[in-house]
């Protein structure tokens, strides 16, 4: 693997971020959408999530070769220190570790916020199929995330019935004092510098 840049999305990103996200909309149950958004809509989800958390890219001799993000659990106050994280690289960059450098980065970037748990809704096949096969779940678990909760048969794409799986990791530990009597989750953009020095 090549000198890997992590870094902090920027709006110029879009076009690539659609590009690597859109094969996963119109050939895959990886996501289940039906339609790829439009530039617009993308750039507002990635304005929208940077209004607080994360958004990271993976860049590699000036090409955006993959992102992940970490987006809010649940609006309720008692969530706060959950999140939802994504990622998607792109169709050659599997399995190359690109994906593990961007999670490992996104999960520094939350313990810096004071987040505590990060999950993850996973699109699963009870067999695996040209549209969705395992990889997303084993992934996962060599990252550490165990599985949470299944919901079998939740959605309908390409002709045929998918379940979906939550799988949710600590980031720091359950009895840590940090866990026990946490502090606010910081915006991003408070933290951001002690990461990712200008």
């Amino acid at each position: 693997m090549s000198d890997i840049i992590i870094r902090p999305a920027e709006l110029l990103d879009v076009p690539a971020m659609l590009g690597i996200y859109a094969p996963y909309v119109e050939e895959t149950a990886v996501s289940f959408e039906y339609a790829v958004p439009s530039d617009e809509e993308f750039r507002a989800r990635v304005e929208k999530v940077q209004g607080f958390y994360p958004w990271l890219v993976a860049e590699q001799e000036g090409r955006v070769v993959g992102y992940a993000y970490a987006s809010r659990f649940h609006p309720r106050a008692a969530y706060d220190w959950s999140v939802e994280v994504s990622i998607y690289l792109g169709r050659n960059e599997r399995r190359s570790g690109i994906g593990r450098s961007l999670y490992e980065m996104l999960e520094k970037c939350l313990r810096a916020q004071s987040v505590l748990c990060a999950y993850s809704c996973i699109a699963c096949a009870p067999t695996p199929d040209e549209y969705l096969d395992h990889s997303s779940m084993r992934f996962h678990e060599r990252m550490g995330y165990r599985l949470t909760g299944t919901f079998p048969s939740c959605g309908y794409k390409f002709g045929r019935w998918y379940g979906m799986v939550w799988m949710e990791k600590r980031l720091v530990p359950a009895d840590a004092p940090e866990s026990l009597n946490p502090p606010p989750v910081a915006a991003f953009a408070k933290v951001s510098t002690q990461i990712f020095p200008e």
